[in-house]
């Protein structure tokens, strides 16, 4: 069994136009009047490695604390792509992942520098996913990101974004993406990893 740390360092991360940087605060620090140091922070729910739950983009849709982690834990499929990924990649995309092992079709994970047009998304909705994970800060393309989101978060496919699958090879992997549970949120970091089970350590 080998794990894969998939997620961004926070302090560091890469961080969506317009968001705010997390900034770490030192509140208390070892000396002669302290005995441990404590560290403070502030962020967005989206920066760095984090999930996009359904009240993102919807009034109703399900809140961060409310998505099943069956979702979020499994089998899943990392697969990788360049440019924009079009109704045919989507499908042949599927097609590979289910040729590999149908449970792990359920969460796609998507490496390299690509987003999803809405007509991909529209076949990975389709499909029913669970997830779709990608490495860029947002699913659909940045400039324009709402459609995507919507078609995807409609039918409540949780959306795994600001990943990193450098070194990982194509195949099927064991995800665990849970994200924390802040009540009512849209979105919250997680500490993504892959497990390979197939491969031995010493």
């Amino acid at each position: 069994m080998k794990i894969f740390d998939i997620s961004q360092e926070v302090f560091g991360c890469e961080v969506f136009p317009g968001d705010i940087c997390p900034e770490r605060k030192v509140l208390t620090t070892i000396g002669d009047e302290c005995i441990y140091n404590l560290t403070g922070f502030t962020m967005c729910a989206h920066n760095g490695t984090h999930v996009d739950a359904p009240y993102h983009f919807y009034r109703d849709g399900k809140t961060v604390d409310q998505l099943p982690l069956e979702k979020l834990i499994g089998k899943c499929f990392v697969t990788f792509f360049k440019g924009a990924i079009t109704q045919t990649d989507a499908q042949h995309i599927m097609e590979k992942a289910k040729s590999a092992d149908t449970s792990a079709a359920k969460r796609i994970l998507i490496g390299g520098d690509t987003f999803v047009t809405l007509e991909a998304a529209k076949v990975f909705a389709e499909e029913e996913v669970f997830l779709i994970g990608n490495e860029s800060q947002t699913v659909g393309p940045t400039e324009t990101p709402a459609k995507v989101h919507y078609e995807l978060l409609k039918k409540e496919v949780v959306l795994l974004e600001g990943i990193r699958l450098s070194g990982i090879k194509e195949g099927v992997y064991y995800l665990n993406a849970a994200p924390l549970s802040l009540g009512q949120a849209d979105g919250a970091p997680c500490r993504a990893v892959l497990i390979d089970m197939e491969t031995e350590t010493g």
